[in-house]
């Protein structure tokens, strides 16, 4: 648990409150997400939880996609909120699925966003739980080498948002994540001039998976760098065409999942 300050512990308290209600007004919804603190009653830094700033995912939502939206490592719901906020008086309404494994971060999304389908889930068993296919998959996952129980299907790397990303990439067309600068494959945020990396390892796991990362609309997450609670990451808004690859297509091939392993062990030799 990370120690909060007198005034971080004030709000926190505040947002238990207003979510031991019957019913929740937007402007109740929108207190929680901003002051309701991961890190009051579980070590968010061991599990690399720390969600997304409420505004910074308002910005996020305008590349996340649409219809039916699957929310990986989702916490308490902050990027599906700001994308069903988004689509609240339109006339098409994005269909939801949060997974998440925590369920205490469930029972508060669930109360902050009912409208979303809620499963309690690693997110690495994911592809075997029989969801279908998506059209969207977004995510801010945990960042960096966090303790794991599996690989996801092509890469063994350190990085959890890689594994995630690998995920994602088997169950939709298109995919919006949140990952660290160094792990974007590109520089835009807190950047002069936006600037492509020619090597690294987001270069590697590009090649590995068949597609390439890009910046969307340029959202310079910078701006919301000392907004997130207990961290201060420099990060990037990563959206991918994964349409481009067709992982499980290309899979079903005779020889695919040779190839796929050797591919990987290239990769992990690089790395």
């Amino acid at each position: 648990m990370a120690k909060l300050t007198k005034a971080q512990a004030k709000v926190h308290a505040q947002a238990e409150a207003i979510l031991t209600k019957d019913t929740l007004s937007e402007d109740d919804k929108e207190f929680v997400y901003r002051n309701w603190n991961e890190g009051a009653n579980h070590v968010n830094g061991a599990a690399g939880a720390f969600f997304t700033p409420f505004d910074m995912a308002f910005d996020f939502a305008i590349d996340a996609g649409g219809g039916r939206i699957i929310d990986l490592c989702a916490g308490i719901g902050m990027l599906s909120y700001a994308i069903w906020q988004r689509a609240r008086y339109g006339t098409y309404k994005p269909r939801i699925t949060c997974v998440e494994r925590n369920p205490d971060y469930i029972a508060v999304g669930r109360r902050l966003l009912p409208e979303a389908e809620w499963i309690q889930a690693d997110v690495l068993d994911v592809l075997g739980l029989g969801l279908g296919h998506f059209d969207s998959a977004i995510s801010n996952p945990p960042f960096g080498n966090i303790k794991r129980s599996k690989n996801s299907p092509r890469y063994s790397g350190k990085d959890f948002e890689f594994h995630v990303i690998d995920i994602a990439a088997h169950l939709a067309d298109y995919g919006c994540f949140i990952v660290p600068q160094m792990s974007a494959g590109f520089k835009y945020s807190g950047q002069r001039n936006y600037s492509r990396d020619t090597e690294g390892k987001a270069v590697k796991f590009q090649e590995l998976i068949g597609v390439e990362f890009n910046a969307g609309c340029g959202v310079d997450t910078a701006y919301y760098k000392d907004a997130w609670k207990g961290v201060s990451p420099l990060c990037e808004i990563v959206c991918v065409d994964f349409t481009e690859s067709r992982p499980v297509a290309a899979q079903a091939q005779p020889g695919a999942l040779a190839a796929n392993d050797n591919q990987r062990s290239l990769f992990d030799a690089a790395a």
